[in-house]
């Protein structure tokens, strides 16, 4: 529990400070600015797709060792648990990969 609520107090403070990040000016030629400036959409889109992995590997390690405890509790029907499980991995796997098209749509969009 505590752990979470300094997560969500780390979280707070970073929503407070993201405006100041943005609020810069733009001169002129905000243009100019623009392309001087720090790609934020890469560096997001970077986060997010490491927020994917990590998602993916927790969800990919409870997938085997469910299925892993489901065979050793009933042998016979290892079969259809291991599908069941490559199953469950496939799905798992297809959203990080969704995320990754996210991120390259993203950052060579910009």
């Amino acid at each position: 529990m505590r752990k979470l609520c300094m997560f969500l107090l780390a979280a707070f403070a970073v929503a407070l400070v993201a405006p100041a990040a943005f609020a810069q000016e733009g001169g002129a030629n905000p243009a100019a600015a623009a392309a001087a400036g720090t790609n934020w959409v890469a560096i997001t889109a970077g986060f997010g797709m490491a927020l994917a992995a990590a998602g993916c590997g927790i969800a990919q390690s409870r997938v085997a060792g469910a299925a892993c405890e489901g065979m050793a509790r009933n042998p016979g029907a290892a079969d259809p648990i291991r599908a069941a499980m490559f199953l469950g991995l496939v799905f798992v796997e297809t959203l990080a990969l969704f995320t990754l098209a996210t991120v390259f749509t993203l950052i060579f969009r910009a």
